[in-house]
């Protein structure tokens, strides 16, 4: 009877072992992407930037980080705008974003294919954006060329990004998740109207909606510092 409890207890502590999984709480990242601006200009252009992130992770589907971006947004177009208006605003973001994932929702054990998706996420933050145009073409009241002012002009913005993407994760030899491959859209909404370098415009070139940017990307990311305990397996 005794020997029977003892295989019983033994199996049980097993099966609750197998079922935890380490991981690591920290994550560095970085990447590159296109963005696309959505402005108070007809046509919505698009630009390069690169990114670099940071997170702490509650649980390994539930994380907290700081995101910050550098590159481009364009949009307009001198020749073809009606009012000959276009804008290169070389900018920098900064935001804080929380992240969930499928895998802290759903039961992925018992499919391969809600395995292979359970790192899908949404998330959401807060932050700023520092406008710096590049090149922007103003108003034309008389000359019909216009006024150009470039690398004159800056404005900073609070933003709020919205994140859709998927994260496939790696093991080391260890066995542990170590590497990451990411794939993230963001669609940006500011608040304020410096995006496009038009706050200082007349009315009649505002739109009265949010300037909006996207931005679509692809980054790696390495785990590491101290460990967590799941309850669910990784693997």
């Amino acid at each position: 009877m005794k020997t029977t409890l003892t295989l019983l207890l033994s199996a049980l502590l097993y099966v609750s072992a197998a079922a935890q999984s380490n991981f690591y709480k920290l994550g560095i990242g970085g990447g590159l992407g296109v963005t696309q601006s959505f402005a108070d200009l007809n046509k919505h252009d698009y630009g390069l930037a690169g990114y670099g992130s940071f997170d702490y992770y509650f649980t390994p589907f539930v994380s907290m980080g700081i995101e910050g971006q550098m590159g481009e947004i364009n949009g307009g177009d001198i020749n073809t705008d009606p009012n000959n208006r276009q804008f290169i605003n070389s900018y920098k973001a900064f935001a804080l974003n929380a992240k969930l994932y499928l895998g802290a929702l759903i039961d992925y054990d018992r499919s391969g294919f809600t395995n292979a998706i359970k790192g899908l996420y949404v998330g959401a933050g807060a932050g700023v954006i520092m406008n710096k145009m590049k090149f922007v073409v103003r108003e034309k009241p008389n000359d019909p060329n216009g006024y150009v002012f470039p690398g004159s002009d800056s404005s900073k913005d609070l933003v709020v990004p919205l994140n859709l993407g998927i994260a496939f994760n790696f093991m080391d030899r260890s066995g542990y998740t170590r590497y990451g491959l990411n794939l993230n859209y963001q669609a940006n909404v500011t608040l304020g109207e410096g995006l496009d370098g038009y706050n200082d415009s007349p009315i009649k070139f505002k739109s009265g909606k949010p300037d909006v940017y996207t931005y679509v990307s692809i980054g790696l990311k390495y785990y590491f510092g101290p460990m967590g305990l799941s309850i669910k397996s990784l693997y």
